[in-house]
Protein backbone atom coordinates (compact mmCIF):
# COMPACT_ATOMS: atom_id res chain seq x y z
CA UNK A 1 0.00 0.00 0.00
CA UNK A 2 3.19 2.22 0.90
CA UNK A 3 4.62 1.44 -2.37
CA UNK A 4 1.38 2.76 -4.04
CA UNK A 5 1.07 5.86 -2.48
CA UNK A 6 4.58 7.02 -2.79
CA UNK A 7 4.06 6.12 -6.42
CA UNK A 8 1.25 8.79 -6.15
CA UNK A 9 2.95 11.18 -4.71
CA UNK A 10 5.79 10.86 -7.44
CA UNK A 11 2.67 11.11 -10.12
CA UNK A 12 1.05 13.92 -9.00
CA UNK A 13 4.69 15.52 -8.38
CA UNK A 14 5.45 14.86 -12.00
CA UNK A 15 2.74 17.93 -12.61
CA UNK A 16 4.31 20.57 -11.40
CA UNK A 17 7.69 19.32 -12.55
CA UNK A 18 7.00 19.59 -15.84
CA UNK A 19 4.98 23.14 -15.27
CA UNK A 20 8.41 24.05 -14.37
CA UNK A 21 10.08 22.69 -16.61
CA UNK A 22 7.96 24.65 -19.24
CA UNK A 23 8.14 27.60 -17.30
CA UNK A 24 12.04 27.30 -17.63
CA UNK A 25 11.60 26.67 -21.52
CA UNK A 26 9.51 30.06 -21.97
CA UNK A 27 6.19 28.65 -21.86
CA UNK A 28 4.16 31.92 -20.68
CA UNK A 29 2.49 30.01 -17.52
CA UNK A 30 3.81 32.75 -15.11
CA UNK A 31 -0.13 33.06 -13.96
CA UNK A 32 0.42 29.17 -12.23
CA UNK A 33 2.98 30.20 -10.21
CA UNK A 34 4.57 32.53 -7.88
CA UNK A 35 1.10 34.12 -6.88
CA UNK A 36 0.40 35.21 -10.54
CA UNK A 37 2.86 37.80 -10.24
CA UNK A 38 4.18 37.40 -13.90
CA UNK A 39 0.75 36.49 -15.92
CA UNK A 40 2.70 35.32 -18.59
CA UNK A 41 6.45 34.19 -19.16
CA UNK A 42 8.81 34.52 -16.41
CA UNK A 43 12.26 36.43 -16.28
CA UNK A 44 14.70 34.97 -16.50
CA UNK A 45 16.05 34.50 -12.97
CA UNK A 46 12.77 33.65 -12.35
CA UNK A 47 13.23 30.33 -14.97
CA UNK A 48 15.95 29.51 -12.78
CA UNK A 49 14.06 29.51 -9.67
CA UNK A 50 11.57 27.65 -11.08
CA UNK A 51 14.14 24.67 -12.43
CA UNK A 52 15.16 24.46 -8.87
CA UNK A 53 11.83 23.60 -8.02
CA UNK A 54 11.61 21.42 -10.29
CA UNK A 55 14.59 19.66 -8.76
CA UNK A 56 13.63 20.41 -5.45
CA UNK A 57 10.21 18.33 -6.08
CA UNK A 58 11.67 15.34 -8.06
CA UNK A 59 14.03 15.47 -4.94
CA UNK A 60 10.84 15.15 -2.94
CA UNK A 61 9.38 12.25 -5.08
CA UNK A 62 12.77 10.16 -4.88
CA UNK A 63 12.14 10.56 -1.10
CA UNK A 64 8.89 9.70 -0.91
CA UNK A 65 9.90 6.82 -3.39
CA UNK A 66 12.66 5.77 -0.99
CA UNK A 67 10.77 6.14 2.38
CA UNK A 68 8.41 3.14 0.35
CA UNK A 69 11.69 1.18 -0.12
CA UNK A 70 10.80 1.86 -4.48
CA UNK A 71 14.24 4.19 -5.05
CA UNK A 72 17.04 4.59 -3.48
CA UNK A 73 17.55 3.74 0.07
CA UNK A 74 19.52 6.80 1.52
CA UNK A 75 16.94 9.59 0.43
CA UNK A 76 14.48 8.24 3.18
CA UNK A 77 15.69 10.60 5.79
CA UNK A 78 14.69 13.61 3.78
CA UNK A 79 11.11 12.10 3.78
CA UNK A 80 9.55 13.97 6.72
CA UNK A 81 11.23 17.22 5.40
CA UNK A 82 9.43 16.55 1.97
CA UNK A 83 6.35 16.60 4.03
CA UNK A 84 6.50 19.52 5.66
CA UNK A 85 7.57 21.44 2.41
CA UNK A 86 4.60 19.51 0.22
CA UNK A 87 2.09 21.11 3.33
CA UNK A 88 3.84 24.62 3.59
CA UNK A 89 3.71 24.73 0.01
CA UNK A 90 -0.30 23.52 0.11
CA UNK A 91 -1.06 26.28 2.08
CA UNK A 92 0.98 28.83 -0.08
CA UNK A 93 -1.39 28.06 -3.13
CA UNK A 94 -4.30 27.88 -1.02
CA UNK A 95 -3.41 31.22 -0.18
CA UNK A 96 -2.04 32.49 -3.50
CA UNK A 97 -3.89 35.57 -5.09
CA UNK A 98 -3.48 33.94 -8.39
CA UNK A 99 -7.08 32.45 -8.51
CA UNK A 100 -5.51 29.83 -11.80
CA UNK A 101 -2.60 28.92 -9.32
CA UNK A 102 -5.08 28.06 -6.36
CA UNK A 103 -7.75 26.63 -8.72
CA UNK A 104 -4.71 24.19 -10.29
CA UNK A 105 -2.29 23.51 -7.72
CA UNK A 106 -4.31 23.05 -4.28
CA UNK A 107 -5.62 19.91 -5.44
CA UNK A 108 -2.99 18.54 -6.51
CA UNK A 109 -0.75 19.27 -3.36
CA UNK A 110 -3.62 17.88 -1.14
CA UNK A 111 -3.76 14.67 -2.79
CA UNK A 112 0.28 15.01 -2.44
CA UNK A 113 -0.19 15.91 1.64
CA UNK A 114 -2.37 12.90 1.89
CA UNK A 115 -0.46 10.34 -0.07
CA UNK A 116 3.05 11.66 1.78
CA UNK A 117 0.96 10.64 5.37
CA UNK A 118 -0.01 7.04 3.87
CA UNK A 119 3.16 6.79 2.85
CA UNK A 120 4.95 7.75 6.50
CA UNK A 121 2.29 6.46 8.51
CA UNK A 122 1.11 2.94 7.55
Amino acid sequence: MSQTLALTYAGLAALPVTMHLAIVAGAPLGRFTVGGRFPNRLPPRWRGLAAVQAALLVLMALAALSRAHVALDPLKILFWPAVAVTALSLLANAASPSRPERLLWTPVLALMVLAALGVGLL
